[in-house]
């Protein structure tokens, strides 16, 4: 179909929102150690490679055209609309921007922006005092900034879904879950059987819904 105007070649629009979405995420996380600037860099690199197909060049679209072009004739490759993945092979109609999994992306980009902040506040604070992380979302799971990541990547995922964030996403689950059995491993060094009652009450990534005795 021809189209009117296309919707790539924004390179402004990818260096901005690159950076906005990079520095947001900077503020709450605070990347001090090697370990945390291997798991923000990665989350860089995804940001980075999802407004490049976005707003910059559609590679998943230009691979996808020929059978997306025979499946969906009527469907303008280089409208905006059309990088919506999911809304186009469910054959929904109307502004993929309404749809039940755009509104669903919102939950999860919200959510995993406010648990990554507020998980920032609570460990700062117990470095500060030199202490065990147990309260805020750290009462309810071990890694809570790690989950925010992964909720911020799948919201992502949700709205724009392209060939490379769909690799990258496994490996980024795999590269967290390595990094958060490493940082254990420190903290059972460095707080033995404190760190050892607390991980035996808390799970490391899925919350338990019930109501949870104070740690000692």
């Amino acid at each position: 179909m021809n189209h009117a105007e296309s919707a790539y070649g924004l390179w402004t629009l990818v260096i901005i929102n690159s950076a906005i979405f990079i520095m947001f995420a900077f503020s709450f996380f605070k990347p001090a150690t090697a370990r945390d600037w291997r798991t923000f860099g990665a989350f860089s690199a995804f940001i980075v490679a999802l407004f490049v197909e976005m707003y910059g060049f559609p590679l998943t679209i230009y691979l996808l055209s020929g059978w997306l072009q025979t499946r969906f004739p009527q469907l303008d490759l280089f409208s905006h609309n059309a990088g919506h993945l999911w809304s186009t092979l469910l054959g929904e109609k109307g502004n993929p921007h309404f749809s039940v999994l755009h509104i669903a992306s919102y939950i999860f980009l919200g959510y995993g922006f406010y648990l990554l902040s507020t998980a920032w506040h609570v460990l700062y604070n117990a470095q500060r005092q030199r202490s065990l992380a147990v309260t805020g979302p750290y009462a309810r799971i071990r890694h809570p900034q790690y989950v925010a990541f992964v909720m911020i990547l799948l919201g992502f995922l949700l709205q724009w879904p392209t060939l490379l964030t769909l690799l990258m996403f496994p490996i980024l689950l795999i590269m967290y879950g390595r990094l958060a059995i490493t940082e254990e491993v420190e903290m059972r060094k460095q707080f033995g059987s404190a760190y050892d009652s607390y991980a035996q009450q808390t799970p490391r990534f899925i919350p338990k819904f019930r109501n949870k005795a104070a740690l000692p």
